[in-house]
């Protein structure tokens, strides 16, 4: 039986855990004996794991690192990991030259920093594998081409490599130590082979597992919106950072609002953002009108209820949020960036805009207005090609050659 491992960040609810925790399903039946490993040690999607998949973390929290408990657990874990084997003072000239380096391009990310430390920090798996998986980019990745012995590693990309805030100093080269790399759409790989040609024969699209039958029978469970609104509702599901773009939705909101429109728009996910957000939406008495509803454990409902799917992000690499509103039969507006634009095709299956609250509008208004090209729209958002049965192969195409 071959033995793989596993390696994320963290175990919370986003999309690519998801993703992941789709891709141990499809696995199970393959004779793979399946180890994890979360660098942060923490997440609530743990309990979703199935039976199968062995979790190697010694300890382990199943508070999610965007709630406040998590957040405290998430940073006892940095300290304890800077202080492990030395690995904080022997990252200190790292930290500060990329510190350095953002500053100068006016963004610091503290986040990008610390996966160095956690990784070099992190618990040594004494075992060796025939393949080493680090799913996401950052730390996972840090940690599997560093530390993780095994016949064959493998790294998946997730998002728009530079954009995010990477770079080859960031990480050291470590792709330079992959056997293969799977970036989840084709934008995704664009972009970064203009960071990494050299990896251009091994990088291969493999897309996020999906399970549309499961999606559709979630939604029809108990649970959704209980505020008893009865007009236009609005949905967004992501977490409360930088990239998807919320702040910039609140200003929409705004604007319907000032136009009288009688529209609600909902948020599901958590973050960092959230106390800046909540004071954005009070400035501009919309407290009524744009709502923050938190992480949800079944968003389903949500979607199945909400009238408009709208995808405001700056950058994506190709998001789970969108597919989840297509398998649904959501009317979608995006903002036109990369990742969206690989999704849908404005004008046909949905509305990709310009990152702006006045292009956002006018994008909203114009399915308020016109409910049969939302149903349009929607019908055939249904239609498009998620599931790709076939990708599965070639990770054990990797693990058997």
């Amino acid at each position: 039986m071959k033995k793989v491992l596993f390696v994320i960040n963290t175990l919370g609810h986003a999309g690519a855990e998801v993703a992941l925790l789709e891709l141990f399903r499809r696995l199970q039946g393959e004779e793979l004996a399946i180890s994890l490993y979360v660098l942060t040690g923490q997440g609530e999607l743990v309990h979703d794991l199935p039976k199968e998949v062995v979790l190697c973390n010694r300890n382990y929290s199943d508070a999610s690192v965007l709630s406040k408990e998590g957040r405290k657990c998430l940073r006892k874990k940095v300290i304890r990991s800077g202080l492990s084997r030395g690995s904080g003072l022997k990252n200190l000239p790292y930290v500060l030259a990329n510190a350095a380096a953002m500053m100068a391009k006016g963004k610091l990310q503290a986040d990008k920093l610390l996966w160095r430390v956690l990784s070099d920090g992190a618990e040594l798996l004494q075992e060796e594998y025939d393949l080493a998986v680090a799913y996401l980019e950052g730390g996972s990745a840090y940690y599997v081409a560093d530390h993780v012995r095994a016949k064959k590693k493998a790294a998946f990309i997730h998002i728009d490599y530079r954009q995010a805030g990477y770079t080859r100093r960031l990480d050291k080269d470590c792709f330079l130590r992959f056997d293969r790399i799977f970036t989840v759409s084709g934008e995704v790989r664009k972009h970064f082979l203009e960071v990494y040609p050299e990896c251009e024969d091994r990088t291969r699209i493999f897309h996020n597992m999906l399970d549309e039958a499961r999606i559709r029978r979630l939604s029809e469970e108990p649970g959704g919106f209980s505020d008893g609104y009865e007009g236009k509702r609005i949905l967004s599901v992501g977490r409360l950072v930088y990239q998807k773009g919320y702040d910039l939705a609140i200003k929409t909101m705004k604007l319907l609002k000032d136009e009288g429109y009688p529209v609600r728009w909902y948020v599901l996910g958590e973050g960092d953002l959230r106390e800046e957000l909540e004071k954005q939406i009070a400035s501009l008495g919309l407290q009524e009108e744009f709502v923050l509803l938190g992480a949800k454990k079944n968003p389903y409902p949500y979607y199945a209820q909400a009238d408009l799917y709208v995808h405001l992000t700056r950058f994506e690499g190709k998001s789970i949020a969108i597919q989840e509103a297509q398998v649904l039969g959501k009317p979608i507006i995006a903002s036109d960036c990369s990742g969206n634009r690989e999704q849908i095709i404005s004008g046909q299956d949905g509305i990709l805009c310009q990152l702006d609250p006045k292009e956002a509008k006018e994008a909203i208004c114009s399915l308020l207005r016109n409910e049969e090209l939302a149903k349009t729209y929607g019908s055939r958002a249904v239609l498009k090609q998620i599931a790709y049965e076939e990708d599965i192969f070639m990770l054990l195409e990797l693990l058997h050659q």
